[in-house]
This record gives structure tokens, C-alpha cells and sequence, in this order.
């Protein structure tokens, strides 16, 4: 019997658009693999939906709040419909960015330092001695993410504006200088190493991210051997400390420069990452040996309650 697949896109947060995107890759390959799906736009009658679908598998193909957080999870775990990526606790734990350093701290796994801060006061006045870097506390694709540089008079303008979206509460951290890089993990194996540069040479933003030649990705990194390996142990490390499950993705950032200071941090563990035709996941299966096809099939072959 062919097994039906509910790929749950599209969602509520800001980024719904990635998501959507995310989706109909997702959608397309799985249906390629031989699976009866179907595509879910998910709104506030998410449940009503699932109910009468009634699907074998949802393939969570959801971005940012309410698909990254634990929600959507907690609602597969009422529906018993078996889901794939982590489950509640590590979905909820990693996209709190404030809550996820705390566990991976204990762990052992190195982190910039940091501290959490109301909207309203980082926009008073510096909260860290710049350069520094302020992110909203549970957003992703880098909605919201400032960088201060050195010598910044004061903090971003956009903090005040009536139009800001991206919740109250900030996590600010000392700026890494140097590389940005990621490695994923699958089930319980790291794959390989991305070094990830900004096309333009500026940062890893929004537009880097999801511009198709917004980045160049050298893989597998150029990184001395030990350096490689420590970022692969790391990003196992993270995965199993928030109990994460299915696919994940960590991101660091490494100071090698000349004058440098030879820091390696993690940034944040992603337990959604993205599955667009520029994503980096996707590469990394690529880089092992597993073709875009052959990964879905393996995510829905994993799937599960109980995450």
C-alpha cells in the first residue's frame, strides 16, 4: 500500500515564504520517490485539516514559530500522526536561542558570550561593547539579526520602530569575526563541513541565504584536519544534548584569521533547516552520497511519535 505523506507547509511565521519553498521541493521529490502526498498550507485549522486527511506520515517542511517550536509537534503527538524532524522538547529547547545555549553550555560545546535583553533597552543604548551581534531569541533565517560593528555611535534604528515583528525579548552576543560554517547531522552520523561565504562578502543574511548566488559553498571546508573533526563532534554533541532527532543542522563561526584569535563557537543548532534548492542540507547529503530523493525518503522513513 502506498503510504500517504502530508508535507506541512507554509505556516504563520515570517517565514512562511522559505517554508513554501521548502515544501514543494519536498512535495516534488517525495512524489518522485513513489509517495501518494499531499500539500498542506497550514493555518489555524491545521487539526481539522489532519483530521481528515488522515495521512501516514507528516513531513514537516514548517519554518520559525508554531512549525519550529514545538507546537505543530505537540498537535502530531494529539493527532498520533507520526511526524518527521525532533520532537516537542527539542524543538521548543532549540528555538529558544536563550533556553538551547543553557543545555549546550552543560555540554560542553563553546559559545559566544552573551546575555538576554529587552527590545526597548537595546535600543536605548549598547547592551554589549560593539562589535556585537543582536538576534530575536526565537526567529530564524536571520528575520531581525543586527550586527553592530565597532565604532556604531548607537544601536540599529529598526529596534524602535512601531513596525517591529520579531517579538520583545533579544539575545545579544560578543561578534565572531572570521568564518561562517555548518555541518549536519543525520540521525545519529555528522555529515560534512560548509564553508559559507557571503557572494556579495558581506554577512550570512537573509538575501545570502535564499538568493540563488547569494553564497559560495566550499565543500568540503578547508579547515586543518583536527579543526574539521572538532566541528563534526560538536555538531553530534549538540544534536544529542537538546535531544534532537531525524535531521539537524548546527552553525559556527571559527576565527582563523592571521591576527586572530583561533575561537571556534557554535552559534545555534537548527532542528527545521532548509530544504530549498539552496539549502545546505541538501548539499550535504549530496557530499555523502544521497541524492535529494533518497533524503526525504529516509526522513519519512524515520518518521514517529514519541520524538
Amino acid at each position: 500500500m502506498t503510504k500517504h505523506v502530508a508535507v506541512l507547509m507554509g505556516g504563520l511565521s515570517s517565514e512562511r515564504e522559505v517554508s513554501l519553498r521548502s515544501g514543494a521541493a519536498c512535495a516534488r521529490a517525495l512524489e518522485g520517490e513513489g509517495f501518494r502526498v499531499t500539500s498542506v498550507d497550514v493555518g489555524r485549522d491545521v487539526a481539522a485539516d489532519l483530521t481528515a486527511l488522515r495521512p501516514d506520515v507528516a513531513f514537516n517542511a514548517l519554518h520559525g514559530p508554531m512549525g519550529e517550536d514545538g507546537s505543530i509537534q505537540g498537535l502530531l503527538e494529539l493527532l498520533r500522526i507520526p511526524y518527521t524532524h525532533s520532537g516537542v522538547l527539542a524543538s521548543a529547547l532549540a528555538m529558544n536561542k536563550a533556553m538551547a545555549k543553557i543545555v549546550l553550555n552543560d555540554a560542553g560545546v563553546p559559545l559566544a558570550q552573551g546575555r538576554v535583553v529587552n527590545r526597548r533597552e537595546a535600543a536605548r543604548s549598547h547592551v554589549l561593547n560593539p562589535p556585537y551581534v543582536l538576534k530575536p531569541v526565537a526567529e530564524g533565517s536571520s528575520y531581525g539579526v543586527f550586527i553592530v560593528p565597532e565604532g556604531a555611535a548607537a544601536p540599529p534604528a529598526e529596534l524602535s520602530a512601531e513596525t517591529w515583528s520579531y517579538g520583545e525579548t533579544l539575545l545579544a552576543e560578543r561578534f565572531i569575526a572570521g568564518r561562517e560554517l555548518t555541518c549536519a547531522v543525520l540521525g545519529d552520523r555528522a555529515l560534512d563541513v560548509i564553508d559559507i561565504r557571503a557572494a556579495d562578502g558581506g554577512w550570512y543574511d537573509y538575501a545570502a541565504k535564499y538568493t540563488k548566488g547569494g553564497s559560495i559553498h566550499i565543500l568540503p571546508a578547508d579547515l586543518k584536519g583536527n579543526i574539521y573533526q572538532q566541528i563534526q563532534q560538536l555538531a553530534l554533541t549538540a544534536h544529542r544534548a537538546l535531544g534532537c532527532r531525524g535531521v539537524s543542522r548546527s552553525d559556527f563561526r571559527y576565527d582563523d584569521r592571521p591576527d586572530g584569535t583561533g575561537e571556534l563557537v557554535m552559534l545555534e543548532v537548527n532542528t527545521q533547516p532548509g530544504m530549498t534548492e539552496t539549502s545546505l542540507v541538501p548539499e550535504l547529503a549530496a557530499h555523502a552520497g544521497m541524492s535529494f530523493g533518497e533524503l526525504v525518503r529516509w526522513m519519512v522513513e524515520d518518521a514517529s511519535c514519541d520524538r
